[in-house]
């Protein structure tokens, strides 16, 4: 009886191995490579040949000539990505901010708060629009570029509500930095013709 029994459960041990472990996997990514490609790939931002970053995942701009992303607790690490689990109460965190304050005390007006808090996984690839706007001046004049133009580029790479009605827009910062490379090296071409 007891041999039977063992058979039996290595029988079922080894179907659920195949199943979990070979067919599943295999169809999901058969499923995820036919509908979703791009993301199955990790939505890869290419510059020719090149990687330069991924759209899911903020990366550091620290140049005055760039749009710079939301703070990241783990300077843009995704291992370990988190936040700081600093409450509203922290001193920490209220140093931390003071510091993000200076850093764009020389723009003058409200700074958005996506540019003094981190997100919550430290890697949020968006800022909000408002944000965008607030580093155009700053962009314009490090890149001698019009701010109509490069609020013309934010219009372009502004991405709406998720279904119409969830979230707000919003803009990934390594496309429109993207944008902003291809827009400026497209307008040098022109001049050079």
């Amino acid at each position: 009886m007891k041999k039977k029994n063992l058979w039996i459960n290595l029988r079922i041990f080894f179907l659920l191995v195949a199943l979990t472990g070979l067919v599943y996997p295999l169809i999901i990514t058969v499923f995820a490579q036919g509908l979703f490609h791009k993301k199955a790939n990790g939505s890869l931002v290419m510059r020719g040949e090149k990687k330069v970053g991924c759209e899911l995942f903020a990366q550091s701009f620290q140049s005055p000539g760039y749009f710079w992303p939301r703070p990241s607790s783990t300077n843009y690490s995704t291992l370990p990505a988190g936040g700081s689990n600093l409450g509203w109460t922290s001193a920490a965190l209220k140093t931390i901010v003071l510091e993000r304050e200076k850093k764009w005390s020389d723009v003058g007006g409200p700074i958005p708060t996506d540019l003094l808090f981190a997100s919550g996984s430290g890697l949020d690839p968006h800022i909000s629009v408002d944000a965008a706007y607030f580093q155009v001046k700053r962009v314009a004049s490090f890149r001698s570029q019009r701010e109509e133009d490069l609020i013309k580029l934010i219009h372009s790479i502004m991405e709406k509500r998720s279904l119409g009605f969830l979230g707000q827009p919003r803009v990934n910062v390594l496309l429109l930095n993207q944008a902003l490379d291809d827009f400026i090296e497209g307008k040098q071409n022109v001049q050079r013709r």
